[in-house]
């Protein structure tokens, strides 16, 4: 048993799916040529005003309300100051003394123990730039684009003890922030990035250790790796008598190292001063109502609801209501087939596998809602079989093609008359004479195999049931071996 144990809190960064920046019009959309989502304002022109947008202040509210936080009625902007070649105006606008929302928390399970995260605060500011490293000519770039994204940063308390813990959490506001529609939360895009503030302390001490942070960690395995590392060399400091320095590392997820950057900044380090250009913001608690009275229906509420109605196991229940994106595919095909399970087993089962082999997420999927419930509904209704059904659906997720289409087109309606199954039947049966003579005997393996080579000479087209009840109807009238 380790004589240590980890202490974390978390710094998350968000970026809110405004279709404009927090203060300029400039578009927010993701993956742009560089520096062309730029202007006087969001570039820091001398002489320039913010505006703020409202969407901002009604999303930070959104978020603090599902993270049962406290709203602050009278809260503003502050200049963060410092120099870095990604913020051309040398500060960032943020909150430090009064943030939007403050003393609130949210539960995690890991491993059948719930634990109660808290959530210091939830405040509003300004993106930077990002830093493009060139290794071919030997510099760095600028792209000024994310400059003036509008972000909330959910500043947690040092409330985990394990990696497990972390991931869970994240999880956990990802899928919230997703129902809410709040932020799309695409790590792989930056829109959700998390800074690890990580201690070590021997089991049972109260003070605190020196703490480090790793920043702007957009991956889940990634976030695992690095606190599995970065503990374990304070551990292996301490042990050998060293100290930890309190210094912001970066975490290298290919060597599994992490690297000092530079000593850790506090508050009196960046000057904090009240924002001159911008006014306080004045929020009445009848808003604040309001806004709680629109929330969706969020991930517990509609898990619970999943297996007290749909009867779904727990396993699924959970997977499915992770997602938002999943559960936009889940409850529209199951308005289209009216089968929960089998909705939740084509969901679980194949789509996931697929979004596996292509090692994609669920919210870079890119076909219609409307296709799997087709799909199904044909299954249903007979037109197709579950094999072909499986075929269809691996083009839908592929090439975005509309079901329907796809199976008139490439003849794939399935086959259930039996007058026209018959004669490939009994084609099948006079190629293999062996095998017939054999299930004739009491092999009973070889029915199997006769019925697979019936659907493969029917193109999978037909009815397995049909194929199987000719099939038999014919082998009944075959003589027996002597």
């Amino acid at each position: 048993m380790s004589t240590y144990e980890i202490v974390m809190g978390l710094e998350v960064h968000v970026e809110l799916s405004t279709k404009s920046k927090i203060f300029c019009g400039c578009s927010t959309e993701f993956g742009g040529a560089p520096n062309t989502h730029v202007c006087e304002v969001c570039s820091g022109m001398p002489g320039t005003l913010p505006t703020l947008n409202r969407q901002v202040v009604e999303y930070a509210i959104r978020a603090g309300v599902a993270t049962n936080c406290e709203i602050t009625h009278y809260n503003k902007f502050d200049r963060k100051n410092f120099f870095y070649p990604d913020m051309p105006k040398a500060y960032q606008v943020s909150q430090l003394y009064l943030p939007i929302c403050r003393n609130g928390h949210v539960d995690i399970t890991v491993d059948g123990r719930t634990t109660h995260i808290g959530i210091h605060e939830i405040h509003m500011e300004e993106d930077a730039g990002k830093l493009v490293h060139d290794p071919w000519d030997d510099c760095t770039l600028v792209d000024y684009n994310r400059c003036g994204v509008p972000l909330i940063e959910i500043v947690s308390d040092p409330d985990f003890r394990s990696a497990e813990e972390v991931v869970a959490y994240l999880e956990k506001l990802k899928a919230v922030l997703q129902y809410l529609g709040v932020s799309d939360c695409k790590m792989q895009e930056g829109s959700m990035r998390a800074d690890i503030n990580l201690s070590i302390r021997p089991v049972g001490q109260a003070e605190y250790g020196t703490r480090t942070e790793m920043k702007n960690m957009a991956s889940l395995k990634a976030i695992s790796r690095a606190i599995a590392g970065e503990s374990k060399r304070q551990i292996e400091l301490l042990k050998e008598g060293g100290k930890v320095r309190q210094e912001t590392r970066r975490w290298d997820d290919n060597k599994g190292h992490s690297y000092a950057m530079r000593s850790k900044e506090d508050a009196q380090d960046y000057k904090y001063f009240p924002e001159p250009d911008l006014i306080p913001i004045e929020i009445d608690r009848d808003h604040v109502e309001r806004v709680r009275a629109s929330l969706p229906e969020l991930p517990e509420a509609k898990r619970d609801r999943y297996i007290r109605e749909y009867g779904l196991p727990e396993y699924d229940a959970d997977i499915l209501t992770g997602s938002k994106y999943l559960v936009v595919i889940f409850e529209r095909t199951v308005e289209l087939c009216s089968n929960p399970k089998d909705a939740s087993n084509w969901i679980m089962t194949d789509l996931l596998k697929m979004c596996n082999d292509a090692q994609i997420l669920p919210e870079d999927m890119h076909f219609s809602q409307d296709s799997l419930g087709a799909i199904l509904k044909m299954v249903s209704e007979g037109k197709i079989n579950r094999g072909t059904g499986r075929k269809v659906f691996a083009e839908v997720f592929a090439n975005d093609v509309d079901p329907e289409v796809y199976v008139a087109q490439h003849g794939l309606v399935q086959v259930s008359d039996s007058g026209s199954i018959e004669p490939a039947i009994s084609e099948v049966l006079a190629q293999n004479q062996k095998a017939v003579n054999e299930y004739l005997a009491g092999n009973e393996k070889n029915f199997q195999f006769l019925v697979g080579q019936s659907m493969k000479a029917l193109r999978g087209k037909a009815d397995p049931q049909v194929v199987r009840e000719v099939l038999l109807s014919l082998l009944e009238k075959c003589e027996r071996p002597s």
